[in-house]
């Protein structure tokens, strides 16, 4: 089995690799976005796409090329699965993945106990499963899984 680990950088990428384990006993690699963290435990195994922003002036073009450079990715990598913790950088795998008929596995951020990620919005419907990490994200996602905290 192939898994495709993807987060944006951050906590979210904090997030994903405490799953690290989990990826050493499968063919696997990271998806995460430049800025600062280049070092990751998945080493080689890791590709970089830029910083995405939604209020830049250029997201509309930017979120279409990160789409692009996800599709090559996933024909290249040919994953089974995709592990998200978000966030929207996330999103373009997570659906260029699912048409691939890759499982997708979305985890809702652990910061996130009051409510709802823009990114957790867009992939209730989307993800195979959904996880939420605080038994209050149940609220705002009645079909999840609660899984408690990955940390």
């Amino acid at each position: 089995m192939k898994i495709l680990f993807v987060a944006s950088s951050g906590g979210h990428l904090e997030e994903i690799s405490c799953l690290y384990p989990i990826a050493c006993k499968y063919d696997s690699a990271l998806v995460t976005e430049n800025g600062g963290q280049e070092k990751t435990l998945w080493g080689d195994k890791t590709y970089f796409v830029p910083q995405i922003n939604r209020k830049q002036a250029n997201f509309p073009i930017a979120f279409l090329k990160l789409f692009i450079k996800a599709r090559k990715i996933i024909n290249k990598e040919k994953p089974d699965v995709i592990i998200s913790t978000g966030a929207l950088m996330t999103y373009p795998f997570c659906v260029i993945g699912k048409k691939k008929k890759a499982k997708i596995i979305y985890i809702e951020s652990f910061a996130r106990i009051d409510s709802a990620s823009l990114t957790g919005k867009l992939m209730k419907n989307k993800a195979d499963l959904f996880c939420v990490q605080w038994k209050e994200g149940l609220e705002f996602f009645p079909n999840a899984e609660y899984i408690g905290g990955i940390f």
